[in-house]
């Protein structure tokens, strides 16, 4: 393939000696831009988003758009898989809110989730993993565990965010945390940093929300999260 298109498909730089896509790089600037338009509630952010999604899932399916990584790390690209589903709905919303004028939304109240709703969290943690996990390896993806919690993670950390637990920040570190280091044996070093970035993100906004449900009555909520709280 010719043309801009091919050159981003084909496109590599060395990293401490490794080839690196650049669409890999570029995914993930994307990604940060959209985390950074969203923190300023702005409607770009999902759109430029998806782009970054749409870039790291070619990343994460080696095998498939033949990457110089030559691993597939299927729990990752699900992971773009779903965080573009979450970008759709987020478009379509806030677009639907500009329609009506209505550009504002109820904020998340911040609370520690109830004894019972931490057992679910680390039943369906415990229980997603080790599902995924055969799911996983069967299909070819490289360190499939970890792989595993790492889309599990997220789906409940992105949920945990939805009902105002300020223990989804945590769950958010713990998948950075197993992220990180997959990410760098696999030689896929931009994600990696992206990882590093968004976990200083998760300790900042774990100290703002730990200080707020000090502060503020517990609130149930069923609003789901943006997208710059999703990617996190």
């Amino acid at each position: 393939m010719t043309g801009p298109l091919g050159w981003l498909l084909d496109a590599q730089v060395h990293v401490a000696g490794s080839p690196v896509l650049v669409r890999e790089i570029v995914g993930n600037v994307f990604g940060l831009a959209s985390a950074l338009l969203g923190l300023r509630r702005l409607v770009w952010a999902w759109p430029v988003g998806m782009i970054g999604n749409a870039l790291l899932f070619t990343v994460f399916l080696g095998g498939v758009f033949a990457t110089p990584q030559a691993h597939d790390l299927y729990g990752q690209a699900g992971r773009q898989v779903f965080f573009f589903a979450v970008s759709v709905y987020g478009w379509w919303r806030s677009s639907r809110n500009r329609r009506s004028g209505d550009g504002q939304r109820p904020a998340v109240v911040p609370r520690w989730a109830t004894g019972r709703e931490r057992l679910g969290l680390l039943v369906v943690a415990v229980a997603g993993t080790a599902a995924g996990y055969p799911v996983l390896a069967a299909l070819g993806s490289w360190g499939p565990l970890p792989d595993a919690w790492i889309l599990v993670g997220s789906l409940l950390a992105t949920y945990g965010m939805a009902r105002g637990w300020v223990e989804f920040w945590l769950i958010w570190i713990a998948v950075d945390a197993v992220g990180v280091p997959l990410l760098l044996r696999g030689g896929f070093y931009p994600s990696a940093a992206m990882y590093l970035v968004y976990g200083g993100f998760c300790l900042a906004g774990l100290a703002a929300w730990w200080r707020t449900s000090r502060a503020t009555p517990p609130a149930r909520t069923d609003i789901p999260p943006t997208y710059s709280e999703a990617v996190a």
